[in-house]
């Protein structure tokens, strides 16, 4: 529903499922997501030659924010970003040592104050995954926009193709190519 949302306003869009979802093959970690991304941006930018918008869910964030860090956008879009892996793990689970167990940090607040792009930041005022706090935290590291869904939790409709979401992003690509 958001690809057709965001193709109906003008937009190309290119969907990224990593390895270890949507079927494919691999363990989803730090490092393989990170090789995952680029691959997809040496592919939009050596097929599409426009500027892009990087647009990241959850994990997905942490992603992009690190690839941005490298690779400027002309635009950086974070749905429900956490600080950090652990910070989010910690929360679901405060009875173990979550920040010593984990091998990978996707440290997205630390990242996002290096990107050189315009940020914005969308989240659910009543996300049960990632707090609103903590992506109101990555908002403010980035000096981002921040737009609260009220009411919306983390894989609510309103994150598929509800107007906050769909004028984030398309907002952040200027018009579209022609």
């Amino acid at each position: 529903m958001l690809a057709r949302a965001l193709t109906a306003r003008g937009l190309s869009v290119l969907l990224l499922e990593y390895r270890g979802y949507g079927g494919n093959p691999g363990e989803p970690s730090e490092d393989g997501l990170a090789l995952d991304v680029r691959a997809a941006q040496d592919f939009l930018t050596r097929e599409a030659g426009v500027p892009l918008v990087y647009f990241g869910e959850s994990l997905g964030s942490a992603v992009v924010t690190e690839l941005a860090t490298e690779r400027p956008p002309s635009a950086l879009v974070l749905r429900s970003p956490f600080v950090d892996l652990a910070s989010v793990g910690q929360r679901h689970y405060p009875f173990l040592p979550v920040r010593w167990l984990l091998r990978d940090e996707f440290p997205t607040r630390d990242n996002v104050g290096r990107v050189k792009a315009p940020v914005t930041v969308v989240y659910g005022s009543a996300d049960s995954i990632v707090p609103a706090a903590q992506s109101r935290e990555v908002a403010q590291a980035a000096g981002a926009k921040a737009v609260e869904v009220p009411g919306a939790d983390h894989n609510d409709p309103a994150f598929s193709d509800g107007p906050e979401l769909i004028d984030a992003i398309a907002g952040g690509s200027g018009p579209p190519a022609q």
